[in-house]
């Protein structure tokens, strides 16, 4: 048998670690952070327990980078769906509603992110946490800023506060009254995006998440 490309063990690799980031969204949405182990991790991507020290220095880096995707792939879903819009204020109310979204219909996994984040890490820099950065600071230069430097950070601080607030053990701040608050900040109608009546009776949140990783398979040259 002949010794496979480094094309193909490139693909073996982005395809591990697709499923890895996957898995750990699953089990830590279904479970939540403690009683997750990279053990379990490994097993639901079906991949060696060793694999996962080679992307990821530990669960906690794995984590939040496995929620960056989740996070940046819904917010480019928002963003481009149909019917598609190149207006700032729309793609604006797009990426609020598509963040707190993820606040109201996964608790479990934005609280462990949310408290991950004020661990002594921080943020983890990788790609998934970089590209929701692209997209965040694309969306405020499409609304208008003149300062993209500034603004962007000042909307990911308010986005950030909002779930924060959603997710609070006992004192939960309802959705529609952290949207509200946003969109007056912003000068955004409340008709755009995906306002709250509208939103209602989708059910609960969709489980397959599969549409946000990359596993598929792929032939070579593809």
């Amino acid at each position: 048998m002949s010794p496979r490309s480094a094309s193909v063990n490139e693909e073996l690799r982005r395809r591990s670690r697709e499923r890895l980031l996957q898995a750990a969204v699953e089990l830590v949405d279904e479970r939540g952070f403690e009683a997750t182990t990279l053990g379990d991790i490994a097993d639901r991507a079906g991949s060696a327990r060793g694999l996962v020290s080679y992307y990821f220095p530990g669960k906690r880096q794995l984590v939040q980078s496995a929620v960056h995707r989740l996070m940046h792939r819904t917010l480019e879903e928002a963003l481009e769906r149909e019917p598609r819009s190149a207006d700032g204020r729309e793609r604006l109310a797009r990426a609020v509603d598509a963040i707190l979204g993820l606040a109201r219909d996964r608790p479990v996994l934005m609280r462990q992110h949310m408290a991950g984040l004020l661990q002594a890490e921080g943020f983890v820099e990788c790609p998934e946490q970089r590209r929701l950065s692209e997209l965040l600071g694309d969306t405020v230069a499409r609304y208008g800023s003149a300062d993209v430097t500034a603004d962007y950070p000042m909307l990911r601080a308010q986005l950030m506060g909002a779930v924060y607030a959603a997710l609070v053990p006992g004192v939960p701040m309802p959705v529609p009254a952290l949207r509200a608050e946003l969109f007056q900040r912003y000068g955004l109608d409340w008709e755009l995006g995906v306002p709250p009546e509208r939103d209602a009776g989708c059910g609960a949140a969709e489980r397959d998440l599969s549409r946000f990783f990359a596993t598929g398979e792929r032939t070579e040259g593809s």
